[in-house]
């Protein structure tokens, strides 16, 4: 006959100190965690996080740029950069009829290590 695993926590005492302190450092981060965590979901698409990069490298792009670079369509293109914009991921600036898009400075922080790990993966590939 099979045992059951057993699932259930199976301490025996509690740091009731420890726990109300995490309890309490959750509650005073809810805002910034959840920040965070929307603007990794955002990133967490392929394609935004691409543009992510690409932006990052560049400074900043137009929709025209980012399409032929990704062989999108615009429309394609600029329905992602709107939902980075709404997530405060990215800014625009417009000259004359032309707007450009760039990384806001606290995503750019935020995203940074992802970008490295980039730079490194492609410093690894060609070693």
């Amino acid at each position: 006959m099979k045992q059951k695993k057993q699932t259930a926590c199976i301490r025996v005492f509690a740091n009731e100190k420890q726990l109300n302190s995490c309890k309490r450092r959750m509650e005073e981060l809810r805002d910034p965690l959840g920040s965070v965590a929307s603007a990794l979901n955002l990133a967490g698409n392929e394609v935004r996080l691409k543009m992510l990069f690409l932006l990052k490298e560049e400074g900043e792009l137009c929709p025209c740029d980012l399409s032929d670079i990704l062989s999108m369509s615009v429309p394609a293109v600029s329905q992602h950069l709107r939902k980075l914009k709404d997530g405060d991921l990215v800014t625009t600036k417009k000259i004359a009829q032309t707007v450009f898009y760039a990384l806001t400075p606290e995503s750019e922080i935020l995203l940074q290590p992802h970008f490295d790990f980039f730079t490194n993966q492609t410093v690894k590939s060609a070693l």
